[in-house]
């Protein structure tokens, strides 16, 4: 990797600023990166140096948090969102984009939004991070993964009601999902020929229709289909035992039906080394799996170790997609 991680400062009300600092003090020059945000939001004593362009981080980075500075309109107040940053929080995501598209960053890294906070300050109408950087790279379908060292899990759908997942469940929006994870896994995580693992919708995984027909009549239609293609992809399986150690050894990723199947799991096995990663864009982005914690915002108590395993998968993912372009 040749280039530095670009980070983005999302919601300088949060955590982020926090975690910011203790993940360079942590890494200081051994994994180059630089925040985008504005200075004064970092919290009091932290070393920083302002940089003119991301070449510069990786020198600055043994010194001090290299910050590409983006000017917001006030302090901010930890636990409580400004209104007035909603706008300039957006537009850093859309500089960290342009940066990475321009060869100025080998990825991005992005600190954790809060959404609500957005659409009211700034009419913000992406359901999250994952959608706004698919509209931003034009690219019409993305998946989140979420990944730590035990496990890779993928939810078909994301951030709807779970009343409304059945009818938004289509075999197209699977076969997609988990041909977008193959070609991920392949190119990006360096896995020739990954094993998925699908879980069914239904308790049981339907148990044969008797709890639900969808496993029937829809996932194990794509399933088959995509055996044909040559992917490995077994299922539907009963969520419920999918995720203990000696399941996890037979699979590389596995994909569930929603948001919740997919998070808990992977939350309760490792929540602060857990990493949010977007498979399909044209450029390399990771997250920490975790929110702003207004809770615990500015009280130095907020854990780095998932922004720390971010900024690493980030490094590691972006060296070996250039790998397999080479």
């Amino acid at each position: 990797m040749t280039q530095p991680i670009a980070l983005t400062c999302g919601e300088p009300a949060g955590i982020g600023p926090e975690i910011a600092a203790r993940a360079w003090d942590r890494l200081r020059g051994t994994l180059p990166f630089f925040l985008i945000g504005d200075p004064r939001h970092l919290p009091d004593g932290v070393p920083v140096a302002e940089i003119g362009s991301p070449r510069e981080a990786a020198t600055a980075s043994r010194n001090a948090l290299p910050v590409l500075v983006h000017p917001f309109p006030s302090l901010a107040s930890p636990g409580k969102p400004v209104p007035g940053h909603a706008a300039e929080i957006i537009a850093v995501i859309a500089r960290a984009v342009d940066l990475v598209g321009r060869g100025e960053a080998a990825a991005i890294c992005t600190l954790p939004i809060h959404k609500k906070a957005l659409k009211d300050g700034a009419g913000f109408a992406f359901p999250g991070h994952t959608e706004y950087l698919a509209a931003l790279a034009g690219v019409e379908r993305v998946v989140m993964m979420l990944a730590c060292e035990a496990l890779r899990v993928v939810p078909t759908t994301i951030h709807i009601p779970l009343s409304d997942v059945p009818s938004a469940l289509t075999a197209g929006l699977l076969r997609e999902t988990i041909r977008i994870t193959d070609r991920a896994l392949r190119r990006d995580f360096g896995v020739a020929r990954p094993r998925i693992a699908v879980a069914g919708l239904n308790p049981h995984a339907g148990e044969g229709g008797a709890m639900g027909s969808e496993e029937i009549a829809m996932i194990l239609p794509v399933i088959r289909e995509l055996q044909g293609d040559g992917l490995a992809v077994g299922g539907p399986y009963p969520a419920d035992t999918m995720f203990h150690a000696a399941a996890r050894k037979e699979y590389d990723v596995a994909v569930a039906m929603y948001h919740d199947q997919a998070l808990i799991p992977i939350k309760t096995i490792d929540f602060a080394g857990g990493v949010n990663v977007t498979l399909g864009l044209p450029f390399v982005r990771t997250s920490p799996d975790h929110g702003t914690a207004f809770d615990i915002a500015g009280q130095g108590r907020a854990d780095p170790s998932s922004v720390i395993a971010a900024l690493r998968m980030a490094a590691a993912t972006a060296a070996s997609r250039a790998a397999a372009a080479a």
